[in-house]
């Protein structure tokens, strides 16, 4: 039953919460041996190319242990790989392999399954300006001194 007032942080937290779950349990479904939060790093390191631990970890919004355990398995399973950074030797980049990006196409098929699930009975358009605007809101909320969890400047998402 929806309630008018109900807060909107509220019905944000919800829906990401059932957005997960629901990836999760489609992921589990299909075999492929990796979580939602190894395939979010999964994602960025696809899409952007090598990026640095602290930088994805910021991007993903998670604690660098919590990443470096996603980076584990990943790497356990020949999906990405860890050098160090040429331009400072203390931080890592993070690189795909041709496995992942084998298997990526996967993943991102089952997340756009689940996305079409979530918007089911919305126009393209109501999507694209719930994009937007949760987007915004996004870096409202991520400001200048936030944890840039959006694609960097010049990225396209």
């Amino acid at each position: 039953m929806p309630y008018p007032d109900e807060p909107l942080g509220f019905i944000v937290v919800d829906v990401a919460r059932l957005f997960r779950q629901r990836f999760e349990a489609a992921l589990g479904e299909a075999g492929l041996g990796v979580t939602p939060g190894e395939a979010r790093a999964l994602y960025h390191v696809v899409t952007y190319g090598p990026v640095r631990q602290t930088l994805l970890a910021g991007r993903l919004a998670v604690e660098p242990m919590t990443l470096v355990g996603y980076l584990d398995r990943l790497e356990k399973a020949g999906l990405v790989v860890r050098a160090p950074d040429p331009d400072d030797r203390r931080a890592k980049l993070v690189s795909a392999t041709a496995a992942a990006d084998a298997l990526y196409p996967k993943v991102r098929a089952i997340a756009l399954t689940v996305r079409g699930e979530a918007t089911a009975g919305l126009e393209p358009e109501a999507v694209d300006r719930l994009r937007a605007t949760l987007s915004a809101m996004r870096r409202n909320l991520d400001g200048p001194a936030g944890a840039g969890i959006g694609p960097a400047a010049g990225e396209t998402p």
